[in-house]
């Protein structure tokens, strides 16, 4: 096993190390530095980068969804590249966001999980060092870091996780109510900053950020009735008993057996449950509504409420339903994204911005529909771990492109910097994405990639968690309890099965536990407990 990334920075600038080295900079550099990875008659090209919130890997058809089609998200990567394997470093919102800002670890930005201390927006960010180099900036959508944004020219972001219908928007002259749906608002906004908001003669990043697929799943009027009549696919792991896993496996609290809200997560109304939170969390969303666009709604849900109540489910047959009216409502959600990405693009190519624009989708990690029983994210495990990836840069990157390496978030700041031809800093632990992406790095990358999820106790329950997966395999260590798990991902690819205690892979064990400390110091991680100290199970 090599090293966690390469030391060998011989397609970027590096500057001195330092935490203040990303933000010093920029000043020094001015405007006609820009560009300097970009031919000169074309000058630094513009960025719009789309992130949506919990959006799988599994539901995109490029990366071979059998549930539905995201013809747009499609196009990003049959015209430019797609990421097979893409990770997360931290599976969960506001720290995935912080390590895309920053190029960072959580234990490094500061944001390890989602509770109520704000991101340190007066650290380094890649968006900081486009600004002061001559870049536009904007970010318009959810922001989720508990503070205002720094490092934008402008800026419009949802409260918190913000509403799906009549959402609210903070700005630097106060707080606006949009009515409407607010993946369509958050790419109207876009759209408009675009073709008014920015001076044509200067480069600019945009940073388009949906609140959608995130819970509590919301269709907007033009897909409530997506799905209707079919069955989705169930997960062969819906079912999943949880034997042969750590503890933590059956101690969460994701289930779609015995946690979900049946009236704010399934629009079971009146719910089948009289849980006063679950009537509160749906009276927030619902009373949002105009009465129009309430009287939409119910004509969509009260048929399907009503045949709920005389089917009378229970047991297996009650989880089956629950995930189907989870998932359908999941993918109405991904459809309209998917459908606002065709907006951009469109824009983009009617324009002819899209000749000089690298454009990006991903999401801030993967999410559970339905595997092993679950709905969220958090876990080391693959269907949380991973991260959609597609680019698109005409001349730069060749359609169809298709990469294997192993990437985190950690890449996304140093790719951004690299794009514009700007320096990336010493301390960012992140590499550029740009040589992969053109097919100029096939040797030398990292063949490890690390985790630690850090939120317990909290909401979900799942257990505190830090690991490695290598092409083949992954070692997660449960450092509170002592637990491990060993998976070999080619014989066990939904990882069922730990084979940690297996005699047959204890020299694998040893390898993967030599390469996570290896990992834990490369990284500089002090947090959580060091294997050395912790108990082994």
């Amino acid at each position: 096993m090599s090293k966690g990334r390469d030391m060998d920075r011989r397609e970027v600038v590096r500057i001195g190390a330092g935490a203040a080295a990303f933000g010093a900079m920029t000043p020094l550099l001015g405007f006609p530095f820009l560009g300097g990875c970009q031919g000169a008659e074309e000058g630094p090209p513009n960025i719009v980068f789309i992130f949506s919130d919990d959006h799988a890997c599994q539901a995109i058809s490029a990366y071979g969804s059998r549930i539905n089609q995201t013809p747009n998200i499609d196009r990003i990567a049959r015209e430019g590249a797609i990421f097979q394997n893409s990770f997360c470093s931290n599976s969960i919102c506001a720290p995935s966001r912080a390590v895309v800002l920053t190029g960072k670890f959580s234990h490094i930005n500061g944001k390890i999980d989602n509770r109520a201390d704000p991101f340190d927006t007066s650290q380094p960010t890649f968006n900081k060092a486009l600004q002061g180099a001559g870049y536009q900036t904007a970010m318009i959508g959810k922001w989720h870091l508990r503070n205002d944004p720094e490092g934008f020219d402008y800026w419009k972001v949802l409260p918190g996780q913000g509403h799906y219908y009549n959402p609210d928007f903070r700005t630097p002259a106060g707080t606006e109510r949009i009515e409407g749906y607010v993946t369509d608002i958050v790419t109207d906004q876009s759209l408009d900053w675009l073709e008014n908001g920015r001076d044509p003669e200067k480069p600019f990043l945009l940073m388009c950020q949906h609140k959608a697929p995130h819970r509590s799943w919301m269709p907007g009027p033009d897909h409530m009735r997506l799905f209707e009549g079919e069955d989705i696919p169930e997960p062969e792991t819906l079912l999943d008993d949880y034997q042969g896993r750590a503890s933590p496996a059956s101690n969460q609290e994701m289930s779609i057996r015995d946690h979900f809200f049946p009236a704010y997560d399934l629009k079971i109304t009146p719910p089948a449950s009289d849980a006063e939170s679950d009537q509160n969390l749906w009276a927030a969303t619902y009373d949002r509504m105009t009465p129009e666009q309430q009287a939409l709604w119910d004509s969509v849900y009260e048929p399907r409420n009503v045949a709920f109540a005389e089917a009378d489910l229970s047991g297996d047959d009650l989880v089956r339903y629950y995930y189907q009216r989870y998932i359908k409502d999941y993918l109405r959600c991904i459809a309209s994204v998917d459908d606002n990405v065709g907006r951009i693009l469109d824009y983009l190519d009617q324009t002819g911005l899209a000749e000089n624009t690298l454009i990006i989708y991903s999401s801030d990690q993967g999410f559970y529909l339905g595997e092993h029983g679950w709905y969220d994210k958090r876990w080391m495990y693959e269907e949380s771990l991973r991260m959609p990836f597609v680019a698109r840069w005409p001349g730069r990157i060749d359609p169809g492109t298709e990469v294997s390496h192993m990437i985190q978030n950690i890449d996304y700041a140093p790719t951004f910097l690299d794009a514009a031809g700007l320096p990336i800093p010493e301390d960012i632990q992140g590499e550029s994405l740009i040589p992969l992406m053109e097919g100029r790095r096939n040797n030398g990358w990292r063949d490890s990639i690390y985790y630690h999820y850090y939120e317990f106790p909290a909401v979900h329950m799942v257990a505190k968690h830090y690991g490695v997966r290598t092409e083949r395999y992954k070692l997660i260590h449960y450092y509170e309890t002592g637990e491990w798990e060993c998976f070999d991902l080619e014989t066990d690819p939904q990882e069922l099965s730990s084979v940690y205690d297996h005699p047959d892979y204890q020299e694998v064990v040893e390898q993967l536990k030599q390469e996570l400390r290896r990992l834990r110091e490369f990284y500089e991680d002090e947090t959580g407990i060091p294997i050395s100290s912790a108990n082994t199970v």
